[in-house]
């Protein structure tokens, strides 16, 4: 049965009685929305607790929830209470409610303080009691991990929020000192005010949970695949960590250095020695509230891309798990022990630098011999051997930043990295490096084919590891699972999701044939069963954006064009999008396929666009129309699943448009600022669920994807 859901941040959500941001209970009168509007699924971004980052794929718990999430008038100790401290906290809530709800974001660092300071003042109202709770410890004799989390937390709001790795006290521990923290009865009230907490978060995000069940909807989550490196996991289970690699991706187009998100790798080997015990809990936890999940970045349990942890790029990195290229094989190519050092290891000619240095040749002379060794007489030179990264490079604040970058610069420049004595991995742009350049044509073609090779024997490798981790997910919980399988592709991905029955993912405008001339997209009704589409994600551009600031919308257009649209798009004839007719002729000869069965389906859209509006539907404006015909194209989609980001579903009434759209987005890649992640709806959801005409027009365009209304 195919069903039609809708993608939210809990944090957006905004009702009568949420304090400044969406909270768990926050989802119930969501719930009805959906209800009215045909919606079965509710997708919800991580809701693990981050700290201090807004990001929701940075937790600093794999297992507690975020309490900036927590409903504190719904808490057992705050009705029925009316004391002069207890009324003072009334009237507290009640003046900074009035001063965060009407807010068009919610300011992430100062309302997460906000909150958490007045669930300390309610709990050391009635600690004594709390203390005494059977229903408490019962929680914690069920949750084991809150001693870990609660003992972490505490140790970190000694140390003002500082990283783990920066205490004096504690920075490395073990598990019978945890238990000993946890049992100092001076500590007590300490502990227990972050196990209240997280029990009481718990108790409501159920609450919400069996609501959305109970009308039919099911609820989905998204699990991050990396922890943050300040997490009380980490902390916690070093051993399950690899604290000298971090996780990222290689370069690409946008990237040409690759991304380092700055997470620790996992240790598979130990984690397997525990049956994954770590990762498993992880999951039950999550299948307390979610009959569904998203796998973030799915990629990574097949290879994750690993770069040393001091490294600002992720140019150097490299594939977990790899195929080792060895000394020997190199030297059966050819390369002798000095070549090898020369395709491995950055040698720096004077001259590049000495241009950076303006010029002076004594003065650069003197600044290369601070971090390099002079290759005898040659204008020469290579690392010392205590640079290990570019970030030492860096840290030496006395040579010029200029030549800083340069040097950085040529640290990248090697043909095969060494990651362990003798063993090395063809760097990812190899053949862009200077060595590259140095190779005869012969030796390019046979070090070029000997690479390839060592990339298929990864393959192997990669999907191996897949199967098992994978194998291990789908095993420990009947959520089904939905990856995040965006990126660069592996041989055996889709077989694998396949055979695992894990639904991947197709954002619309990215789902096409890229190697094929034109790269035309991918016709609905060729999308898999076993699938998500989506028209957005949350690190995307919305549909409004999409539609009136990316070119890549007239390709959309010319491939799928509106019921009596003319086919012709001439250069330059579509408002506000540059290159409107850089798609080939292959999406006009599929477009022209559709043309008969649009004209009819037209008829059948009683709330869609009519034929005489046809002429407004063009990429560069954006409209009611225009939402309608995109979100019904989409529609025809054969994926079991469409779940779209509740801002491009608003596009259907112009009386939710943000007057600047770029307010509407969730996040954007590649900044930091208190903009990205505090997302709020335009209107409380109660005013949503009284707008008919928004209700039905999505329940129309639900019951087209659902098979409720026939398509012509």
């Amino acid at each position: 049965m195919k069903m039609t859901g809708v993608s939210v941040p809990v944090g957006a959500l905004r009702t009568k009685k949420s304090f400044g941001i969406g909270e768990f209970l926050d989802i119930i009168p969501f719930a009805d929305f959906c209800k009215k509007s045909s919606l079965k699924v509710i997708q919800l971004l991580p809701v693990n607790d981050t700290g201090t980052e807004s990001s929701p794929y940075s937790a600093l718990s794999a297992s507690a929830l975020h309490p900036i999430y927590i409903s504190i008038e719904s808490l057992p100790e705050f009705v029925g209470c009316d004391d002069p401290a207890h009324k003072k906290i009334i009237s507290e809530i009640k003046k900074l409610k009035k001063q965060y709800n009407e807010l068009p974001r919610f300011p992430y660092k100062e309302l997460r303080n906000v909150k958490n300071t007045i669930l300390k003042e309610l709990y050391n109202l009635h600690s004594a009691e709390i203390a005494k709770s059977d229903e408490l410890k019962k929680w914690i004799t069920a949750n084991p991990w809150i001693k870990e989390y609660a003992v972490f937390k505490r140790l970190k709001t000694v140390n003002l929020e500082a990283s783990w790795k920066s205490w004096h006290e504690y920075s490395k521990i073990k598990p019978e000192e945890i238990e000993k923290l946890w049992a100092d009865k001076k500590l007590k009230a300490d502990h227990l005010f972050f196990a209240w907490v997280q029990m009481n978060l718990e108790k409501q995000f159920e609450q919400a949970s069996e609501y959305v069940n109970n009308l039919g909807i099911m609820l989905k989550g998204d699990i991050p695949i990396m922890m943050n490196e300040d997490s009380h996991d980490a902390w916690a289970h070093p051993e399950f960590f690899n604290d000298e690699l971090r996780a990222g991706s290689p370069p690409d187009g946008p990237n040409p250095v690759g991304q380092n998100w700055g997470f620790p790798t996992y240790n598979w080997k130990i984690l397997k020695k525990c049956d994954y015990s770590w990762w498993r809990d992880r999951l039950r936890q999550a299948a307390k509230f979610y009959q569904l999940f998203r796998i973030d970045h799915i990629l990574g349990f097949f290879r994750i891309w690993a770069v040393p942890k001091n490294e600002c790029t992720a140019l150097l990195g490299h594939t977990e798990p790899y195929e080792p290229v060895t000394m020997k094989e190199l030297e059966s190519l050819g390369f002798s022990k000095e070549r090898i050092k020369w395709l491995s290891l950055p040698h720096v000619p004077t001259n590049i630098v000495e241009a950076a240095n303006n010029g002076d040749y004594l003065g650069t002379h003197g600044i290369l011999h601070t971090i390099m060794d002079r290759i005898g007489d040659e204008e020469l030179w290579l690392f010392k051997p205590e640079i290990k990264s570019d970030k030492d490079i860096y840290a030496h604040e006395e040579i010029p930043l200029s030549v800083r970058e340069v040097l950085a610069k040529k640290w990248r420049d090697r043909m095969f990295i060494e990651i362990e004595s003798g063993q090395y991995y063809p760097a990812w742009s190899y053949n862009a490096t200077t060595a590259w350049a140095s190779l005869s044509d012969d030796e390019k073609r046979i070090t070029a084919q000997f690479i390839d090779e060592k990339r298929d024997d990864m393959e192997n490798l990669w999907e191996k590891q897949a199967r098992e981790l994978l194998g291990m997910i789908t095993d420990t919980t009947n959520m089904t699972a939905c990856a995040e399988d965006l990126g660069v592709n592996i041989r055996s991905l889709n077989s694998v999701l396949n055979d695992l029955s894990i639904m991947s993912l197709k954002v619309v405008r990215w789902n096409r044939l890229w190697e094929k001339e034109g790269q035309p997209f991918i016709p609905f009704e060729e999308y898999p069963e076993k699938s998500v589409t989506t028209t957005s994600v949350h690190d995307s551009s919305t549909l409004r954006l999409w539609w009136t600031e990316e070119p890549d919308a007239a390709d959309f257009y010319k491939t799928f064009p509106p019921a009596g649209a003319s086919l012709e798009l001439g250069a330059g004839s579509v408002p506000g999008v540059a290159g409107a007719d850089a798609h080939s002729a292959n999406g006009a000869a599929v477009a022209e396929s559709r043309v008969a069965k649009d004209t009819k389906a037209a008829s059948a859209d009683s709330c869609g666009a009519a034929t005489a509006q046809v002429s407004n539907i063009k990429p560069g404006n954006y409209s009611p129309d225009v939402a309608d015909y995109l979100l019904k194209k989409i529609a025809q989609s054969q994926s079991i699943f469409c779940i779209h980001p509740i801002q491009d579903f608003l596009g259907l009434s112009e009386a939710y448009y943000a007057q600047n759209p770029q307010d509407e987005r969730i996040n954007v890649p590649g900044s930091v600022n208190d903009f990205n992640w505090t997302y709020r709806l335009p209107v409380p959801v109660e005013t949503l669920s009284k707008d008919v005409q928004l209700t039905k027009h999505i329940a129309a365009i639900a019951a087209l994807h659902d098979g409720k209304q026939k398509r012509s």
